[in-house]
């Protein structure tokens, strides 16, 4: 029976949003918890790992979260610059705080560790932003926030 385009749709957002996540903070999260929480490189193979397995089901969500925050943002540089590091830093904050505990961040290095992916997330909300929706158009969907994505379109 073929599929729907609302599910198709669905599909290919899923697919992209996950491809952005994986691949622009993969990177990013490696230079953290080395450079900035201290962490071994033995500790950052595995939070990376447990990262990239938790980027899947949190990727499109936090998609879609981005797409609803970025509505309030105007065509300014600044307002979408502000609102982009908004979305980042409330999704994306506790997430990581928790997958660098898990893999043996403690004390002041969890500490250290989730502040600097906090100030790395206030930087990189823009430029993450930005490459989401390149990603996105690789993918044939329209950028987020200026056409928001839902469950349902």
């Amino acid at each position: 029976m073929p599929q729907s385009p609302q599910h198709t749709k669905r599909r290919t957002a899923f697919f992209a949003d996950t491809v952005a996540l994986i691949l622009f903070f993969t990177t990013t999260g490696i230079i953290n918890e080395r450079m900035i929480a201290g962490m071994t490189w033995e500790q950052v193979f595995h939070a990376r790992l447990l990262g990239a397995a938790l980027m899947v089901p949190v990727a499109r969500p936090y998609g879609i979260w981005r797409d609803w925050v970025m509505k309030r943002a105007s065509e300014s540089r600044i307002s979408r610059l502000l609102w982009d590091s908004v979305a980042l830093v409330s999704f994306q904050v506790p997430v990581y705080a928790m997958i660098i505990a898990f893999c043996g961040a403690t004390g002041s290095g969890l500490l250290r560790g989730t502040l600097g992916a906090a100030l790395m997330m206030l930087l990189l909300g823009r430029p993450y932003g930005a490459f989401l929706n390149w990603v996105r158009k690789l993918f044939g969907l329209p950028p987020g926030g200026d056409k928001p994505m839902s469950l349902n379109g």
